[in-house]
């Protein structure tokens, strides 16, 4: 596991590499990126982006996912993963959204948990990026970077891995290490080619240390 001076250099590392890092989900309110992360899940930001260009113009409230036949809505979202349990689920939370908050996506992550589709992870990203809450949202990119780096165990589960890094990362740090986590993730430390030939932390990472040993090897 590493220390935390090493700890330390990895978000120096990541700051250096993606200073600007943030949600790549485009958005232009708290609704429609709580809508663009329910529709992200097990899929690419990319394929969301090009589906809710054309959505976000149909569909601005609440009151609008609801006026439609489920199957119209299914429909515009149909070329994404799980499109009907999505579907599904943007009509219960935009229900309850009516019925409970008057409409207004809330603010903390309690009540954002108790939306349909929306779990942990959805709820820590809408608090952070819409009410620039400090949150830790652990996805596969996150995930996979906290393990391969030791900085959590490799047996952690998400709920593991989340509670170590937020008492390992500065809570100022936190919504900001979160998306250099993912761009690190994404673009560098990939899942199946990691680039561990130039990569800036590969002198404490075992499992960079590993893969170029076994490529060395071949």
């Amino acid at each position: 596991m590493l220390n935390k001076k090493q700890i330390e250099y990895c978000l120096q590392v990541f700051e250096e590499m993606f200073p600007h890092a943030e949600c790549e989900l485009n958005h232009s309110n708290p609704f429609d990126l709580l809508i663009a992360v329910v529709l992200s899940a097990q899929c690419t930001d990319a394929l969301v982006n090009k589906v809710t260009k054309e959505l976000f113009q149909k569909y601005r409230t609440p009151e609008d996912y609801l006026a439609v036949p489920i199957e119209e809505l299914e429909q515009d979202i149909r070329s994404i993963g799980l499109y009907r349990n999505k579907a599904k689920n943007i009509r219960k939370l935009s229900q309850t959204l009516l019925d409970k908050f008057d409409g207004e996506v809330p603010r903390t992550k309690k009540e954002l948990e108790s939306l349909a589709g929306v779990g942990r992870k959805t709820a820590n990203v809408v608090a952070s990026v819409a009410f620039d809450e400090p949150a830790i949202a652990v996805d596969t990119h996150v995930e996979r970077v906290s393990k391969r780096l030791a900085i959590c165990r490799w047996k952690d589960s998400v709920l593991e891995v989340e509670k170590t890094l937020m008492r390992k990362i500065p809570k100022e740090k936190w919504s900001e290490t979160h998306h250099r986590m993912i761009f690190f993730g994404r673009y560098h430390c990939k899942a199946q080619r990691p680039n561990c030939e130039q990569c800036k932390l590969l002198e404490i990472c075992r499992e960079g240390q590993k893969r170029m040993k076994r490529k060395n090897h071949v």
